[in-house]
């Protein structure tokens, strides 16, 4: 029995306008980083270049999802979003890398940049990355969409603090707060890409996704009707969207399986957001044939999910 989900909404125009507002700010940004000598601005505008590159690949990943299955990827190219994903994560870290490299050099070398450019670019930059974050702000069930939000929230944030290290070169002239906040966004971007990296690994190793309960799951099918045991339960994301579950239940004197298994379907998707269910009925447990391969999970009427 197989249950598909809804489509997802597209997302194409919010990608569109989302990558030209960055690739505009980036040239703007590290065009009056490099005239006025500030790190801040360079390290943003390279920051702000790597998810230029991220919303490619999510846009890429999400129009690939899009393409139907074929005789040879039978579940299509919907994987392509968690590659995306996880691929966003490690130019992030990479950009990340980079920027503490610079910031460490010129903590040695201090620069004076022009303040009051430096506050206008990046006045400039909070706007833009607002103006991109709301353009996902409704994607948050997929985790490209949601890892877009997220880094333009974060920018804006991190804009925020070049506004303000801008200020206190002006007022004060203390010009080694500008590899200090360089180290200060560097930490930002890291804390904030970590979650996305160790989201995006685990769904490429097909563990269960973080908003679903397996514990909860296998209990739930070993309380169905005339259900006594449960077997090679499996549950696991095809995309960044879509949740698949697999299993075997022992139903020895019951019928009418067409029924049970709609509504088994629909109970799934609605109670944990599972879209697509293989369900397979045995009327007896051949524990002998399950315990010749490891991914075999047995569960009684009270399961334990290890």
């Amino acid at each position: 029995m197989h249950d598909h989900g809804p489509h997802q909404f597209h997302y194409d125009r919010a990608f569109r306008w989302g990558v030209i507002f960055n690739v505009v700010y980036v040239l703007v940004e590290a065009g009056y980083g490099l005239k006025v000598g500030s790190l801040a601005l360079l390290s943003d505008a390279g920051h702000n270049l790597s998810d230029v590159f991220g919303l490619l690949l999510a846009w890429s990943g999400h129009a690939l999802s899009k393409i139907p299955a074929n005789p040879k990827r039978t579940y299509g190219y919907q994987g392509a979003t968690i590659l995306a994903a996880l691929f966003n994560a490690l130019i992030l870290l990479m950009a990340t890398g980079g920027i503490v490299w610079e910031a460490i050099s010129r903590l040695q070398t201090p620069a004076t940049p022009d303040s009051m450019t430096v506050i206008v670019v990046a006045g400039i930059g909070v706007v833009v990355n607002v103006a991109t974050a709301l353009l996902f702000m409704k994607g948050h069930d997929d985790l490209n969409v949601r890892g877009a939000y997220l880094h333009m929230a974060a920018d804006a944030g991190v804009s925020v603090g070049v506004v303000i290290g801008g200020i206190v070169i002006m007022f004060t002239g203390w010009s080694m707060i500008d590899p200090i906040l360089s180290l200060i966004i560097a930490a930002f971007i890291f804390w904030g890409t970590w979650g996305l990296l160790t989201e995006s690994v685990n769904l490429a190793m097909q563990a269960v996704p973080k908003q679903i309960d397996s514990q909860a799951v296998a209990k739930f099918l070993s309380s169905t009707d005339g259900v006594t045991g449960i077997h090679d339960l499996h549950i696991w994301a095809m995309s960044t969207t879509e949740i698949a579950l697999t299993a075997h239940l022992v139903r020895p004197e019951h019928h009418q399986e067409d029924a049970f298994l709609h509504n088994l379907g629909h109970e799934l998707e609605s109670k944990f957001g599972i879209h697509h269910t293989t369900i397979q009925i045995e009327h007896s447990h051949n524990n002998k044939a399950c315990s010749q391969h490891n991914s075999c999970n047995t569960y009684s009427k009270e399961p334990s999910m290890e």
